[in-house]
């Protein structure tokens, strides 16, 4: 697939849904039990991180894009949803940008949709500007890293690479294109600033936003209750959405909410 062996993992039943995880993710860390008896959960090692080597081509998330889709052709899918956490959302988004028809919904979870620098809490860019491969609050992601890849030697490199990738961010053009639903869900604590997020809610015509209560960026690995019902309900939606009651619609019992 596109010179790439991904590495993946599918469990649960149903309708196809690909997890693309955050920055260093590897597959089968994060649980997403609550989401398959109703969805075969693919989970993807993407280029350099996991179980998938690295091989010599910078990353770059529109090439990732590709590489997902690659992916699903091997596999034979032919329409998925997409669950996205952080840059595993500004994954999703360019598949459903770029392959409307590959795509049935995209839920995304602390993602940045717009540039970095625009995105992300002051606090947290300036902090990213002190760390190396070797910080303490690079443990967890490490250890996953060294544990499974095929030369643990190559998490410098990794790290190095990955905290390169160019990103010019979606525009509001881009963002209104989007031809699917989309979920835009993020912790009050999250990373990504409030009103960066409600301003992509504002921009995808079929949009729905959610901000989790005293929730963080690694909600997904720490408290995943708070996250995957409301991914879930998303997800399942089948029936179409009634108007909302407003000073000119009343609220009717099954006719208006």
């Amino acid at each position: 697939m596109n010179g790439l062996q991904l590495y993946y993992e599918i469990e649960g039943t149903g309708d196809p849904l690909v997890y693309l995880g955050a920055g260093f993710a590897v597959a089968g860390v994060t649980r997403l039990t609550a989401l398959m008896d109703r969805h075969q959960v693919v989970c993807v090692d993407m280029q350099g991180r996991g179980r998938t080597a690295d091989i010599d081509r910078p990353l770059c998330f529109e090439q990732q894009a590709e590489d997902l889709i690659g992916l699903l052709d091997h596999l034979g899918i032919d329409t998925v949803d997409l669950l996205g956490e952080c840059t595993g959302g500004t994954i999703a988004m360019l598949i459903a940008i770029r392959h409307p028809e590959r795509v049935r919904r995209v839920a995304t979870y602390g993602s940045a949709l717009g540039r970095f620098g625009e995105t992300y809490k002051p606090e947290i860019l300036a902090g990213t500007m002190q760390l190396t491969p070797d910080s303490p609050v690079f443990d967890f992601q490490r250890s996953r890293y060294r544990e499974v890849a095929p030369d643990p030697a190559h998490w410098p490199v990794i790290w190095a690479k990955f905290g390169g990738t160019p990103w010019n961010g979606l525009s509001r053009e881009d963002l209104a294109s989007v031809k699917v639903p989309v979920l835009i869900a993020l912790g009050d604590q999250d990373w990504v600033r409030l009103d960066q997020a409600v301003g992509y809610f504002e921009s995808i015509p079929d949009a729905e936003l959610a901000i989790i209560p005293d929730a963080g960026h690694f909600l997904l690995d720490a408290e995943p209750e708070k996250l995957l019902p409301v991914v879930a309900r998303f997800l399942d939606r089948t029936t179409a959405k009634l108007p909302f009651a407003t000073t000119e619609i009343p609220y009717l019992r099954g006719k208006s909410r």
